[in-house]
């Protein structure tokens, strides 16, 4: 479980080395994390900006995606 907490790794990339049942070990990250929410420092006013600059680009991103998509099938048809 704390090889998830601490490293960020997937839970089913550890689940998988360790030889444990990914929802099982899911169920002891969640545990783990409900009784040390405490423990991790509230984020500071730049780490709050910075986080929503992220998720402002991100929607960006993913809007631009998108419109990338709909153009492309658009120039697939054949226009003649």
């Amino acid at each position: 479980m704390k090889m998830v907490v601490e490293t960020s790794r997937p839970i089913a990339q550890v689940a998988k080395e360790l030889g444990v049942h990914e929802a099982t070990l899911g169920n002891w990250v969640n545990d783990y994390r409900r009784e040390h929410s405490d423990d991790e420092p509230a984020l500071t006013v730049s780490e709050r900006a910075r986080l929503r600059e992220l998720e402002r680009e991100a929607r960006e991103l993913r809007m631009e995606n998108e419109f990338l998509k709909k153009a492309a099938a658009y120039f697939a048809k054949d226009h003649r």
